[in-house]
């Protein structure tokens, strides 16, 4: 792992390719999240570049995202300056799982590289909304050889679990990585996923380290907010608070994150993401911004790392909530529960 000069430090995830720890996460870009202001995001990108957090987050159903990322690129390289790695997905409509066919995932692949302004994209991570429609495998395979094109430069995967990754793996395609939901609040990927990562020399990318900003000091003390909520990440992630425990149990952690973050002189937020960091098989955290003004505070993660008083402290409150049950994803995958109902599922089309 390589420090530069701000404190950043970078894990290589595959062969000659590195990732900092923090990436920038792209969903709050897409709408729902409120409105966002084009230029400044995208003007805001060389904030993050500068600062060496060189990779982003996307998606081919994040509507206007790869665009996005593409202009600044796009820019970057008409001034002969570093452009961002860009990692997207792959995610075929529910709708249509039962007949994507190596065409279609093509088809997906090449409005990717048009939108990003690329010839060849830097990760395209494959999520599938349900192991019972049996095409898993072959899209995976398909990706595998635009790959073996020179289309793509790695493949990671998107919200499986240890068993059905092992079905990729033993199928040939050759994952670097699995973008996975984990945080204090959501610690499904611990077990088997974590070790079979650790196995196979597979990487962690995780999402929701901050469960939609809820592990921040905002919420420290308030009171347990009401529907509708200001945007799906603070829907999604309030139904995570209420599998951890519940909003007393949350505020409880709240509580020691502030304890810990006040020994470290840095935000609770920062502990939070730093003890992601940490969990074993995970190389990054991924973090969503619309703009840079948040940028110092997510640099604070580098700048500490948490002891065994830190973990004294937190553990009673772990061991006492467990948090969401089952591998990861389980729960979303239910399209009748609390969590599956509301997921979008067809946005590729759109």
């Amino acid at each position: 792992m390589k420090r530069v000069d701000n404190g950043v430090t970078y894990k290589e995830i595959a062969p000659g390719y590195k990732v900092p720890r923090i990436i920038r996460g792209g969903w709050q870009l897409a709408g729902d999240h409120g409105p966002v202001e084009r230029e400044r995001a995208i003007a805001d990108m060389g904030a993050f570049l500068r600062a060496g957090l060189n990779t982003v987050d996307g998606a081919d159903i994040y509507t206007g995202v790869e665009d996005m990322y593409g202009d600044f690129n796009a820019k970057q390289k008409a001034a002969h300056q570093p452009t961002m790695q860009v990692h997207t997905k792959l995610v075929p409509d529910y709708g249509d799982l039962a007949t994507v066919d190596a065409a279609q995932v093509r088809r997906i692949v090449t409005r990717s590289l048009q939108r990003l302004r690329t010839d060849r994209l830097d990760l395209v991570q494959f999520h599938w909304w349900d192991y019972s429609v049996p095409r898993y495998v072959e899209t995976a395979v398909a990706l595998y050889g635009l790959q073996k094109e020179g289309l793509i430069a790695h493949i990671g995967g998107t919200n499986f679990d240890a068993a059905h990754t092992q079905e990729m793996l033993a199928a040939g395609v050759p994952l670097v990585s699995m973008q996975t939901q984990y945080s204090l609040l959501d610690r499904r990927p611990q077990g088997s996923l974590a070790a079979l990562c650790e196995k196979q020399n597979m990487h962690l990318l995780c999402y929701g380290s901050l469960a939609g900003g809820f592990l921040t000091e905002q919420w420290l003390g308030q009171p347990e907010p009401a529907f509708p909520m200001a945007n799906r990440s603070l829907v999604k992630y309030k139904l995570i608070i209420d599998e951890f425990g519940g909003w007393p149990a949350f505020q409880t952690l709240l509580q020691v994150l502030k304890a810990i973050a006040q020994r470290h002189a840095v935000s609770l937020s920062s502990v939070a993401v730093r003890w992601v960091l940490e969990q074993p098989g995970v190389a990054a955290a991924i973090v969503g911004a619309r703009y840079a003004d948040r940028l110092a505070s997510t640099l604070e993660v580098f700048s500490f790392q948490l002891d065994a008083a830190d973990r004294a402290l937190l553990e009673p409150v772990l061991a006492a909530h467990p948090g969401p049950a089952g591998e990861p994803y389980s729960l979303e995958r239910d399209k009748t529960g609390p969590h599956g109902r509301i997921m979008k599922y067809d946005l590729n089309k759109s």
